[in-house]
């Protein structure tokens, strides 16, 4: 790569049955923690444009985050590859890129976006001095995603599911995997061989949907990383909270471990788990339905 910074230091891993995970970090202490964990990425958000206008009324994760925080956890963990989300393409978005690289970001990831020109001037604003990792979260993103990586020069992606299940018209976000509608995207990534992770997960044996049953999908769909929710981390905002509220490093390797089992799982029990997460989605999304109705 052109102009890499010193600071950068690792490539995305190349690896298939591994579970690559990235935690939503501004507190240096939390990133040098986690980070003692093979594959658990720090991850600086700097998204605010637009987003409190399309999740206000989402409980979803909405960032405080500043430039300055990226080089603090970069400073923090030298060795760790480090994720930042930037704001959507926008006027601003050239001077945005520069810094975040000057300060010492691996790879940026671009959300919100519709259309493949967007996606390409952002790798073009870029320019191959870092790592590129895409945030496929509109609808208009996912039914281009097939083009975008035959004309583009993708690595690796991530969708979203926050968003894309807003964008889509849906209930709940785990509808964009138990309705089919990335069935298309992951079929196109499988046959071109690119990295793909997908949504958030929470601790095993937790979460409304159990996180066994999303990490079975992950298999079946082809994806090998996720984002550790708030949920995963008891919503700590320090270090000695982090350590009270969860056993980190076991919840890790408890993640890792589903995810290897289910990698050796037949075709049809992925197929059997994928129809129970779908029995169990649409269960949880009518009993959301009618709270709304009566509240």
């Amino acid at each position: 790569m052109s102009n890499m910074p010193e600071s950068v230091r690792q490539p995305m891993p190349d690896v298939k049955c591994w579970l690559t995970l990235y935690m939503i970090v501004n507190d240096p202490e939390i990133a040098k923690y986690i980070c003692e964990i093979e594959d658990v990425w720090p991850f600086v958000d700097l998204e605010y444009i637009g987003k409190m206008k399309r999740q206000s009324h989402v409980e979803s994760w909405k960032s405080h985050h500043r430039m300055e925080d990226v080089s603090l956890i970069r400073e923090a963990v030298p060795d760790a590859h480090l994720l930042v989300r930037v704001n959507p393409l926008n006027e601003t978005s050239g001077r945005e890129i520069d810094e975040v690289i000057a300060r010492g970001a691996d790879t940026i990831m671009l959300p919100m976006f519709h259309d493949i020109d967007t996606l390409a001037r952002f790798y073009d604003l870029l320019d191959d001095r870092v790592e590129v990792l895409p945030l496929f979260e509109t609808a208009g993103a996912i039914r281009m995603l097939p083009e975008a990586i035959e004309r583009l020069p993708i690595e690796a992606l991530h969708i979203g599911l926050n968003d894309l299940h807003l964008d889509l018209g849906l209930t709940w976000m785990f509808e964009c995997i138990s309705e089919g509608y990335l069935e298309e995207a992951a079929a196109a990534l499988r046959a071109a061989g690119t990295r793909f992770g997908i949504g958030g997960i929470a601790q095993v044996g937790k979460g409304v949907l159990n996180a066994e049953c999303v990490l079975r999908e992950h298999v079946r769909l082809g994806s090998n990383a996720t984002i550790l929710s708030r949920s995963f981390h008891g919503f700590s905002k320090t270090k000695n909270e982090l350590v009270e509220n969860v056993d980190f490093s076991s919840e890790v390797e408890k993640l890792r471990f589903v995810f290897a089992e289910s990698s050796q799982m037949s075709p049809e029990s992925l197929e059997e788990n994928r129809n129970e997460m779908r029995q169990k989605t649409q269960e949880i999304v009518r009993s959301m339905t009618q709270s709304h109705k009566t509240s």
